[in-house]
């Protein structure tokens, strides 16, 4: 399997645009030594400097955010609820805040270490959610800032999802924008960590 980093030009485009795209792309990890790969199912878009979901709101720009702002196709990589890892793609060109969230991912290869990492959960669940999908595929903040064409992690063409069956609904975990329609997933994919 040809697992080739996708091209910068890939990310710097609408960030709709690439968290739908994104659907059925490979996430590759040797984060460790280990090779864990595993096809991208759930995404969720955070559009830019008007969401008021989005980290870099209102233009917002601290330690934190300053990675939103760099160059597309880099992780985005965040602490939340003082104990999860968050992996996001940052989009668009430079010096605009945006980025797609990825939510959940199908294990394909490396699933001894994914379980290692994981603990006793069934393979359905082992990168069903954000902060399980970090923890399966070994990302934590050394890892903020990484150009997503190189390793230890990146991202590989894929299956792209047919238009017919990416499925929308509200982003899930946050408190303003929650009925902004920018989560995508794949329809009846087992995988995805909360279908409806």
């Amino acid at each position: 399997m040809s697992v080739r980093p996708l091209p910068p030009g890939f990310y710097a485009r609408d960030t709709v645009v690439v968290a739908k795209a994104l659907l059925g792309q490979l996430l590759v990890s040797t984060v460790g030594g280990r090779r864990c790969l595993a096809r991208i199912v759930e995404t969720e878009a955070y559009v830019g400097p008007h969401d008021p979901a989005c980290h870099a709101a209102g233009w917002r720009r601290t330690a934190r955010t300053e990675t939103l702002y760099g160059p597309p196709g880099r992780a985005y990589v965040y602490f939340t609820y003082g104990m999860h890892w968050c992996l996001n793609v940052v989009t668009e060109p430079p010096g605009f805040p945006a980025a797609v969230l990825l939510r959940a991912a199908e294990p394909l290869e490396g699933l001894a270490t994914m379980r290692r990492r994981r603990g006793p959960v069934a393979d359905l669940a082992l990168a069903a959610g954000p902060a399980r999908l970090t923890q399966a595929l070994g990302v934590a903040r050394r890892l903020d800032g990484h150009d997503l064409t190189a390793g230890p992690l990146w991202i590989a063409a894929g299956r792209p999802v047919p238009a017919r069956r990416i499925a929308t609904g509200p982003r899930i975990g946050i408190h303003v924008a929650m009925d902004w329609p920018l989560r995508f997933y794949v329809a009846d994919d087992p995988f995805v960590s909360r279908p409806h």
